[in-house]
């Protein structure tokens, strides 16, 4: 393979085209910040120059493309109109200086505290607002810059009266041009052969629109693509003429305090929008890297440092451009910097050649660039999350669509913290109610951060318990607890509960609160609960740990109290004879705890007279109410026991298992020889489902066994004081199947079934 096939060289083609689209776009952009900013035009370029080359080498970021910040330029304009234009650079300077400060600081990590729903509702606007807004540039309505993006425009127009005048007033070149550039964007999309091409197509957008405004320069006027309808770079001769244009900072305003208040105006603005955007774009990344926060705050000041120095405005991390970045498939921050050289190469050598760009053939790009951020996807998704994100999400939308980028992120942020506070008010802490083997507690999951915010939902929920009811305060997965709350919680604790007849107990609290775990519940059988609880009450605390099993609502319980609890003696309330399958086991099938019965295991669940004596023992003298036969669906043994019931062969000579005999002659039993002559005919599910019926005849078997073979624990079945009871444990889904009649009844219901 050639090594400019390599994968290092195709991601660096890769970056190289990138850019060169990133630039592209970045142009007019500079330019039209510029001028809604009431700032030099250069000043818009030394920005773009100095965010790609300087905050690109710097940033973190593979994908963000950092330019003048186009969220704010109602602020820069006010501030300019206030300070005059040189002040004005003092102060971008401070503020890079206070944002190189808060990224040596670490002030990143608020980055993490923004709403999702208030990043993805950003993306989506600046979708909708690259179509709104590109709408005039694509049909030849060019009156507002380009960077422009408030609802309200210089022309006194908003979005929607814009397009209006457009419709109605279409500039037929630059239509052309523009449309022609849409078609061509996305047929270019939908032919594998064009899109997986090294082409990148918004490079031959633009070349076919200079190619159609060079054809309409013969043309009639009404097609003729000049004047504002094109790029406008200022023109100078050499690099050395940019560089005299450029304006430096008025250092004698350092004592005037308007200086300092815009500078930390500016500086929390463009850290806030920075952060934003940077999370935005790391969104749509396909390799979902994270840019480091702080990194980029110190990045962004640097950049805002020399843009203060050299006559540039402020700059940002840029929602616009970083989609414009990953879309063209930028593979590292390559590309931003690429792209900052080429603006750099434009100004100083060839501004005559890209003032031929039509600015509609550009619009045609970021319009479609702005129907993937505005995905139909996307939308449908956050209305699937619930209330809870789709209205911060659309909130976001249509107050930035309504106003600008800064007024709504503002806007989206208040109303998403709304909707947190909300929630925490309502349903701060997790509320479970347990039925222990002692009685029921209502276990309080305390969340990991319990602010002040949390403490009047808490004390709802706490003084709704009713007499006699007890309350588990679990703090085992909460690290910082509010001092009003904890306060609070020792006094009810204290004097609110035994006031109202509430038991209290709590278990998890961090050794600096000084509260140790108080266990006031009994949540393992013990001697007292044995002799309370009927047999038929055993059964249901059964059936309901099994509920819990299945349903993935366990009991949390404390297995160290158990562990020592019960090394003083045990008063276990059944005794379960199962399988010895590995996916039948007992205590976490019925969500039980340590000692709270007896498990005997054997394979198929077969009676001996070693179970035998082990059962009477349990129950005659250690007093379990319960004697409970589980098999279970998909059963080895009983599997094997049918594939031998017309085999000549003994299972010892069938397996090589000198002993499995027994267990598979018990079995044998509950098998109707005349079904299983057909056993060959049976289809794969057919055959299963008569293993699973064999199995639960099996139980019953055994049951009846027990009842037959041992007279003690017959007689406690006359007195009422035991009960056997047979069950099948469907090992696909969780669920215990109690099984009712006897063995002769169900056996002839097989035997009618096959």
């Amino acid at each position: 393979m050639a090594s400019s096939d390599s994968p290092a060289s195709a991601r660096i083609v890769r970056d190289l085209k990138a850019g060169a689209i990133v630039f592209v776009i970045a142009l007019p952009f500079c330019l039209g910040i510029a001028v809604a900013s009431k700032a030099p035009l250069l000043s818009g370029l030394v920005s773009g120059i100095i965010a790609g080359i300087v905050v690109g080498l710097l940033s973190g970021s593979h994908t963000s493309v950092s330019g003048p910040a186009a969220g704010f330029t109602s602020i820069v304009a006010a501030q300019i109109l206030l300070l005059g234009f040189k002040p004005f650079l003092l102060a971008v300077f401070v503020a890079g200086l206070i944002q190189i400060g808060l990224g040596l600081a670490r002030a990143g990590f608020i980055s993490a505290f923004f709403p999702s729903s208030v990043i993805k509702g950003l993306l989506a606007a600046i979708g909708v607002l690259l179509v709104l807004k590109q709408i005039p540039h694509v049909l030849g309505r060019d009156t507002d810059p380009e960077g422009e993006m408030s609802f309200d425009q210089i022309d006194q127009q908003n979005t929607f009266t814009e397009i209006i005048e457009t419709l109605l007033n279409p500039h037929a070149g630059a239509a052309i041009i523009g449309l022609l550039s849409i078609a061509v964007l996305v047929l270019w999309d939908r032919y594998k052969t064009l899109n997986h091409s090294r082409i990148p197509v918004p490079l031959v957008v633009v070349a076919l629109g200079v190619a159609l405004k060079m054809a309409f320069d013969s043309a009639e006027d009404y097609l003729r693509v000049d004047g504002p309808h094109l790029v406008a770079i200022p023109v100078t001769k050499s690099l050395a003429d940019f560089w005299s244009q450029l304006q430096s900072p008025d250092f004698t305003q350092w004592a005037n305090p308007a200086i300092y208040a815009a500078a930390l105006t500016l500086a929390v603005v463009a850290s806030l929008e920075t952060l934003l955007n940077l999370e935005a774009v790391d969104k749509i990344d396909p390799k979902q890297r994270v840019t480091p926060a702080s990194q980029e705050l110190f990045a962004q000041g640097v950049g805002n440092v020399l843009a203060g120095l050299i006559g540039g405005i402020p700059i940002t991390s840029m929602v616009a451009r970083g989609s414009v970045n990953v879309y063209a498939g930028a593979q590292s921050k390559l590309s931003a910097i690429f792209h900052g050289i080429l603006l750099l190469l434009a100004v100083t050598l060839l501004p005559v050649y890209l003032n031929m760009i039509p600015l509609s053939c550009l619009g045609a790009i970021l319009l479609v660039t702005g129907l993937k951020l505005a995905s139909p996807a996307l939308f449908k998704r956050m209305w699937s999350e619930g209330r809870y994100q789709f209205i911060p999400f659309m909130v976001t939308l249509l107050a930035i669509v309504f106003t600008d980028p800064l007024k709504g992120i503002v806007i989206g942020l208040v109303v998403s913290i709304s909707f947190i506070l909300y929630s925490n008010l309502r349903r701060p802490i997790r509320r479970i109610h347990e039925k222990h083997l002692g009685g029921d507690v209502l276990r309080i999951e305390l969340a990991n951060q319990v602010s002040f915010l949390n403490r009047a939902a808490l004390e709802i929920i706490l003084r709704e318990v009713p007499r006699g009811g007890h309350v588990l305060l679990d703090a085992s997965n909460t690290h910082y607890i509010d001092p009003d709350v904890l306060d609070f919680l020792r006094d009810y604790k204290d004097a609110i509960a035994p006031a109202h007849g509430v038991q209290v107990s709590w278990r998890g609290f961090r050794d600096r609160y000084k509260l140790e775990d108080v266990i006031l519940y009994v949540d393992y059988s013990t001697r007292d609960l044995q002799q309370q609880l009927t047999s038929a009450q055993v059964l249901q605390i059964l059936r309901e740990g099994n509920e819990r099993f299945r349903t993935g609502k366990r009991l949390m319980r404390d297995l160290g109290r158990q562990l020592g609890a019960t090394a003083k003696g045990q008063h276990p309330l059944a005794v379960v004879l199962s399988c010895i399958d590995s996916r039948s086991p007992a205590e976490l099938i019925f969500d039980l705890g340590l000692g709270d019965i007896f498990s005997a295991r054997v394979a198929g669940n077969v009676v001996s007279q070693k179970i035998l004596g082990s059962m009477e023992y349990s129950c005659a003298v250690a007093g379990a109410k319960l004697i409970l036969v589980m098999g279970h669906t998909s059963c080895g043994a009983v599997g094997a026991a049918v594939s031998l019931s017309c085999s000549p062969k003994t299972a010892a000579e069938a397996t090589g298992c000198q002993h499995l005999d027994s267990i598979v002659r018990d079995i044998k039993e509950s098998i109707d020889p005349h079904v299983c002559q057909n056993l060959e005919q049976m289809s794969a599910a057919t055959r299963a489902k008569f293993v699973d019926d064999v199995a639960a005849l099996n139980v019953l078997r055994s049951v009846r066994h027990i009842l037959q073979e041992s007279q003690t624990i017959e007689k406690l079945v006359r007195e009422g004081k035991l009960a056997v009871v047979g069950a099948l444990y469907h090992i696909d889904s969780g669920e215990i199947e109690f099984l009712e009649g006897n063995s002769p009844s169900l056996l002839l219901a097989a035997r009618t079934a096959y």
